[in-house]
């Protein structure tokens, strides 16, 4: 075979200085759009899986809570055998921790107002001294888990 020169017809794609620089801008537009969009995707799926992970953990705190409130219970009577109480304290301890490590975390209500967004009022008695809807005892302590509510603290309320 010989080397043939085939002849090529005049590029009838071949553009404008103009008109490359408005497909390269389009281009780069485009990749920015993309760009930003799997940006966004990428933030939207570790916000869903964060709050997925909260949820499960949310779940489980649920059941445990509930054991957790009957170790307070009877960390609050005195114990004769001394070796039994620090075995109580110290698996209450180390629930709290297990709870804290994910996010949950008891919250103080006991001297507070009383809002019923954080608290479930169960009594209210009159109480000298003290401000109406000031909390005066706290019968089961309240969870939340960030900054949301897990569980509403049980509460006694002043009433002036």
């Amino acid at each position: 075979m010989t080397d043939d020169v085939i002849e090529k017809a005049p590029d009838e794609t071949a553009q404008s200085p103009e008109a490359l620089r408005a497909e390269r801008d389009d281009l780069q537009e485009r990749l920015l759009r993309v760009t930003a969009e799997f940006d966004n995707y990428r933030k939207r799926t570790d916000r869903e899986r964060r709050e997925l992970s909260d949820a499960v953990a949310a779940d489980f705190a649920r059941d445990l809570l509930p054991a957790i409130d009957d170790l307070e219970r009877a960390l609050a009577v005195p114990a004769e055998d001394e070796a039994l109480r620090a075995g109580v304290e110290l698996i209450h301890r180390k629930l709290l921790e297990a709870l804290r490590r994910r996010g949950i975390v008891p919250f103080d209500s006991l001297g507070q107002s009383f809002d019923p967004s954080w608290h479930e009022a169960l009594s209210s008695e009159p109480a000298a001294g003290r401000a109406d809807g000031e909390i005066t005892v706290e019968i089961r302590r309240g969870y939340r888990i960030g900054s949301r509510l897990l569980r509403p603290a049980q509460v006694q309320v002043a009433k002036a």
